[in-house]
């Protein structure tokens, strides 16, 4: 009988000297509204009610900034409880090792303004041939201290020519304010023709559906307003099969050449029914209309003269 006394007396003095410490359940994660946790927010304390609330307000950090989350061990829990009068003796922790909080907050993912920005560029294309849309990197996630239902984006053009990259600004909206921007640039690509050489054209032969033909690419540029195929249009050098031609390998077609340089050629002035000529040397190539170097054969004198269509020339006076 004595020996159960005993041990109801032990017993009683254990559960008192318990009463006189805290027991404190840190479990493994948990999110808190505010940026400065303290023990009452993320742990469950058991014990003497003076100490509790003297443990309740124990902070353990700071959240600088939405979405950072810290890791509290048990180590620093005691060490901020011995700071504020708790000595480890008087503390029993159960429950996890670590710790890790985050405070409560709103994400808009870079994907979303990714899609916002390329949904504005489709229903407002500044090109009507621009066939792809490629986004240059993804913008940083925007993380929002508070959360809020009333999330609106609204978009618009950071620079609205059709030079590539282009850029559109994706702002986000609570009620009337302005939460932040995200830009989000895109390369461009266009539906764009050319030319291809279909076989061997000479230099000087004729550009028509016989020896050219139009093919559709991809472009990092828009066509010109003005393109068009070159018919009727004269190559300037060998083109060869298969070849892309371009705006520089062709030109018009020069009329034929009436003189040719050191050709004897009759000098001709009519006035008012008066004739008069001379004979003279071509110093160039001349076609009609043209106007080149004539030397009078009889004075030798240079002069400026015009090719006319019979093959004289009438002096510039």
């Amino acid at each position: 009988m004595k020996r159960i006394r005993n041990i109801l007396l032990i017993t009683a003095i254990a559960s008192c000297c318990n009463a006189d410490k805290l027991q404190i359940h840190l479990p493994r994660e948990i999110t808190i509204q505010n940026d400065i946790p303290n023990l009452g927010q993320v742990a469950i304390i058991r014990g003497d009610e003076l100490l509790a609330s003297r443990a309740e307000k124990v902070t353990l950090g700071r959240i600088s900034s939405p979405g950072q989350k810290i890791t509290v061990d048990r180590p620093t829990v005691l060490s901020r409880l011995a700071s504020s009068g708790i000595p480890a003796s008087q503390v029993t922790l159960t429950g996890a090792e670590n710790l890790t909080i985050s405070q409560q907050h709103q994400a808009v993912r870079g994907e979303e303004f990714v899609e916002k920005a390329l949904t504005f560029l489709q229903n407002n294309p500044l090109n009507p041939s621009i066939c792809q849309y490629t986004p240059t990197r993804m913008p940083q996630d925007l993380i929002l201290s508070e959360i809020s239902e009333d999330i609106r984006f609204s978009c618009s053009f950071v620079n609205s020519s059709t030079a590539n990259p282009v850029q559109v600004a994706v702002a986000v909206l609570s009620g009337d304010k302005e939460l932040a921007t995200r830009e989000v640039s895109f390369l461009l690509k266009y539906d764009h023709r050319r030319v291809a050489a279909q076989v061997d054209i000479p230099r000087g032969a004729i550009l028509s559906s016989e020896n050219i033909k139009v093919e559709n690419f991809v472009s990092n540029y828009p066509e010109p307003a003005d393109w068009t195929a070159p018919y009727g249009l004269a190559a300037k050098r060998l083109l060869p099969a298969n070849s892309i031609i371009t705006a520089s390998m062709v030109g018009p077609v020069k009329p034929p050449v009436i003189l040719k340089r050191n050709q004897a050629v009759l000098i001709k002035i009519d006035r008012g029914g008066l004739t008069v000529t001379a004979i003279g040397k071509a110093l160039q190539d001349g076609t009609l209309g043209e106007y080149i170097k004539v030397q009078n054969t009889a004075s030798q004198r240079i002069i400026m003269a015009k090719v006319n269509e019979d093959g004289s020339v009438e002096p510039v006076f």
